[in-house]
């Protein structure tokens, strides 16, 4: 079995490491991953400039780019052959309902997907994130689970893992999940630079919104690993017939003038 690693936290980040150590006894494991910290680079693409890249003594390859970046250079030039799965992951941090439309964890799984490949991005729930080996378990156990049941995730599903930062003797198991919504983010925190310009940081994410039984919150806040099977489609599909209907109505005003 082959399988391509990458993250969004940067190629020295420990649960990137944690990861390898464990699935390396059951695969051939690349990594490709980006040079520093690349959080919240979402889906981005490198299109203007050149992208570098570096072998380290370790084997691994450090990208200068984003988590997509990574992936995509990896499965379309640079991997002698393709792997059989993209695992992106261990994100420090939380990636549970909005966030992953921010997330370049999920992103990097979203581009092995994209390229024709199963994937799965894994989160560890934050602050203080200590358990990687919780989550590398998890993910060792999932991947076994896959080979062993044959399942066929296609070209369609991301698999999106969420950790509880726990002892692994602790998890109470596990649950599939959707993705739950958050409050609306907290207001942009502004400071002024030494020389008396305005700065501004984005603010902290909202508070839970949906988080109730079903959820991905839900799930992790009762000590279970959220495993929410993701569909990049973002056609509103329930609504194509009132707005087929509304554009009819415009096109006869248009008729009509």
């Amino acid at each position: 079995m082959r399988i391509l690693l990458s993250n969004d936290d940067g190629v020295y980040a420990p649960g990137l490491m944690v990861l390898y150590e464990l699935l390396r006894d059951i695969a051939d494991i690349h990594v490709f991953a980006p040079d520093r910290n690349r959080s919240g680079a979402s889906s981005s693409l490198t299109l203007h400039n050149p992208l570098r890249t570096h072998h380290l003594d370790n084997g691994f390859i450090s990208v200068e780019g984003t988590p997509t970046d990574c992936v995509h250079l990896a499965l379309t030039g640079l991997l002698p052959e393709l792997p059989d799965l993209v695992v992106s992951g261990i994100n420090e941090g939380a990636n549970l309902g909005d966030d992953i439309l921010y997330s370049g964890t999920v992103a990097a799984a979203i581009e092995g997907r994209s390229l024709g490949l199963p994937s799965i991005a894994v989160s560890l729930l934050g602050p203080d994130c200590h358990h990687y080996e919780t989550a590398g378990q998890v993910v060792l156990n999932i991947i076994k689970q896959l080979m062993t049941q044959s399942l066929n995730l296609g070209q369609t599903t991301i698999l999106n893992v969420n950790v509880p930062n726990i002892a692994y003797h602790l998890l109470q198991g596990y649950a599939v999940t959707r993705l739950g919504t958050r409050h609306a983010a907290e207001p942009v925190v502004r400071e002024r630079d030494p020389r008396g310009h305005d700065i501004y940081w984005v603010g902290p994410p909202g508070a839970e919104a949906d988080a109730g039984p079903g959820s991905d919150f839900y799930a992790v806040n009762n000590g279970k690993v959220s495993v929410t099977p993701l569909m990049i489609d973002f056609t509103h599909h329930a609504v194509m017939e009132k707005i087929g209907s509304w554009l009819n109505d415009l096109e006869n005003k248009d008729d009509e003038a």
